[in-house]
This record gives C-alpha cells, sequence and structure tokens, in this order.
C-alpha cells in the first residue's frame, strides 16, 4: 500500500474504532467491556469492532490498470541526465562549509540526493573531520550548528550533544536571545529529533524550540519561513516519508528567493518519473489482487489460488533463509510468461 500512495495519494479517512459487547439473552452489555453477572448467569467480555461507513476504496483494478504517466521515453531520460550532469560541479564549487552544508540539504529534501550520494559522502566527510576545531563559521551561529548536527547525525556520523552547551546560560537554560531566531531554533528542533535515550540537553531543546517557535508565529514573520515551522510542528521532518516530504517542499523551495532554476526542473522532473516508475510496478502488481479471482469460473479460481499461493511461498522462504525479497522478480516472471 505504500508503492499505491506514491503512485497516487487519495483522501484517506480515519475512524475510531470502538470495543462493543455481543451479549446472550440473559446479559446486559457493558459499556467498559467488563464481565457481568446477572442472576446466576456468568457474562464473559467479547470484544467486536464496529462496523463503520468506510468509503469503498479507489484502488480497484480498472483504476490501477488505467495509470499513466507521460513523463517516460527517452526525452525524460536524456533530460535527466543532462541536468544531473549540470548539478554535479555544484557540490564541487562550494568551499564554505555552510553553503555545502545549506546545498546537501536542499538536496535531501528535493528528494533528489540519491543522485549524488559519493560527492555528499565526501563532503560530509571532510567536515566531520574538521567537527572538532570550533571554526569561526559555526561558533554561536545556532541555525549553522544545529544543520551541521542534523546532517552529520543523519548520515551516520558520532557527533555529540554538547555543541548545544553554548547556547545555554549560567542557570542551565538555553538564551533568551535565541528566542529572536527563528530559522535558527526551527533547525533546532528538527536536529532535536535525532537524540538517542539520555541526551538530555536535545530533550530540553526540543521543549525550547517548540514553545518558541509556537509563539514566533503570532510575530510578523516571512511567510515562506511561517508555512516551513508550521509544517514542522505538525510533524518533524525525521518522522515524514523522504518523497511526500520532498512532492511538498518543491512548491516550498519554488517560492524561496534564493532558488536554483536547475535545482528545480531537476527535481521536477525526477518526481514525476520515479513517480511514473511507481506506477507502472502498480500495474503490474494489481495481477497479484486476490479479490481479482471473484469473476472467474470455478476451475479457473482454483489455478489462480493455486499459483498465488505456491508465488506467495516461495517469495516467503526466500525472505526467511535469506533475507531476500523476490516476490517482485517471481510475479514479473510469471507475467512475461503470459500466464
Amino acid at each position: 500500500m505504500a508503492l499505491s500512495m506514491l503512485a497516487s495519494i487519495p483522501n484517506l479517512i480515519t475512524h475510531t474504532r470502538l470495543p462493543i459487547i455481543t451479549k446472550s439473552s440473559s446479559c446486559k452489555a457493558s459499556p467498559r467491556g467488563i464481565k457481568v453477572k446477572i442472576g446466576n448467569s456468568n457474562c464473559e467480555e467479547i470484544t467486536v469492532r464496529r462496523t463503520a461507513n468506510y468509503q469503498p476504496t479507489i484502488w480497484d483494478y480498472d483504476y490501477v490498470r488505467s495509470l499513466r504517466s507521460d513523463y517516460v521515453g527517452e526525452t525524460y531520460t536524456r533530460r535527466l541526465d543532462k541536468l544531473k550532469r549540470d548539478v554535479k560541479p555544484m557540490l564541487g564549487k562550494v568551499k564554505k562549509p555552510l553553503d555545502q552544508l545549506e546545498l546537501i540539504d536542499v538536496l535531501q529534501r528535493l528528494g533528489i540526493y540519491y543522485h549524488f550520494k559519493d560527492e555528499i559522502k565526501r563532503i560530509l566527510n571532510s567536515i566531520y573531520n574538521q567537527y572538532n576545531r570550533h571554526e569561526e563559521w559555526q561558533k554561536d551561529d545556532l541555525y549553522t550548528t544545529a544543520l551541521e548536527f542534523r546532517l552529520l547525525r543523519q548520515h551516520g556520523y558520532d557527533v555529540p550533544q554538547d555543541v548545544f552547551s553554548r547556547f545555554k546560560d549560567e542557570t542551565g537554560s538555553f538564551k533568551a536571545c535565541l528566542c529572536e531566531d527563528i530559522k535558527g531554533l526551527l533547525c533546532l528542533y528538527e536536529a532535536s529529533y535525532l537524540c538517542v535515550q539520555g541526551e538530555s540537553t536535545l530533550e530540553q531543546a526540543r521543549d525550547f524550540a517548540h514553545r518558541h517557535l509556537g509563539k514566533g508565529l503570532e510575530q510578523n514573520i516571512d511567510q515562506n519561513l511561517a508555512i516551513e515551522v508550521n509544517h514542522a510542528l505538525e510533524l518533524p521532518l525525521h518522522w515524514r516519508m523522504p518523497r511526500l516530504e520532498a512532492r511538498w517542499f518543491i512548491d516550498v523551495y519554488e517560492k524561496r528567493q534564493d532558488m536554483n532554476p536547475i535545482l528545480l526542473e531537476f527535481a521536477k522532473l525526477d518526481f514525476n518519473m520515479v513517480q511514473a516508475t511507481h506506477q507502472e510496478d502498480l500495474r503490474h502488481m494489481s495481477r497479484w489482487d486476490i479479490n481479482a479471482m471473484d469473476p472467474l469460473p470455478d476451475y479457473m479460481k482454483l489455478c489462480f489460488l493455486a499459483l498465488y499461493n505456491s508465488t506467495n511461498e516461495m517469495a516467503y522462504d526466500a525472505l526467511k533463509e535469506h533475507g531476500l525479497h523476490i516476490i517482485f522478480y517471481l510475479r514479473k516472471a510469471i507475467h512475461n510468461k503470459g500466464v
């Protein structure tokens, strides 16, 4: 279903499922689901799911098979390769550590960082190797310190929470003057979600940033920054699905004054081409909806069910014994044989 969310995202309605109690003729239902005794009868609690007015899924067979995208073929592939060649030198040209970090952050949030994993790793290695030198570019700058901390931890580097100690006062609280730095607070808030158990400084930073970001929204701050703050307070970046986040951030980045048109075009084209791939995969995987056997005659139902169960059993054994997820390849092989 995660694949179907990426291919096309329907409106989702969640329903709270409340327990109800089934009862015999001599028992009264207990609203809290506890045992009730009436006369000489003992009634045991039986929890059942309440029926709800669930909307029918839009992911029926005909709808999935109708999915199409214009972003396929050599024309788009060549254009993507050209944009990739244009972007790659950017990572080599930026020399200031802060500029490097901001470019990496943008590439990640636009969903195109995976095209440049080697270049990004090289830059982060260089920054991490100089991490304990207390260079002037990050000294007493909350935004820079938090951005560096988040990106390094996100990529597996061991950086201590103590880097935020210099932003505390003599009482051990974060300095009051930081309340005016909304951009820095936002980055601190996002960084705090990469904490591990027992890191009290980061937990304190999260509470501090959350409280003052909420107050900052009541002030007259930049509209684009306010959108990002609202988005982060709703759900932090570290908890979001990267592809869905990329779709949201593309719209935000397009409105920035420092927007790079090459990066923007690359991100849009890459997103649409990846979306097209998901849609194509989903179309193939839909030969495999167990509900699709309903209209078949009985003899074909038996064949379909035997094939379905056998294939899933083979995939289960491969995953359990070898850690290999092969269900897609099995289905594709059978599909190519015209089954």
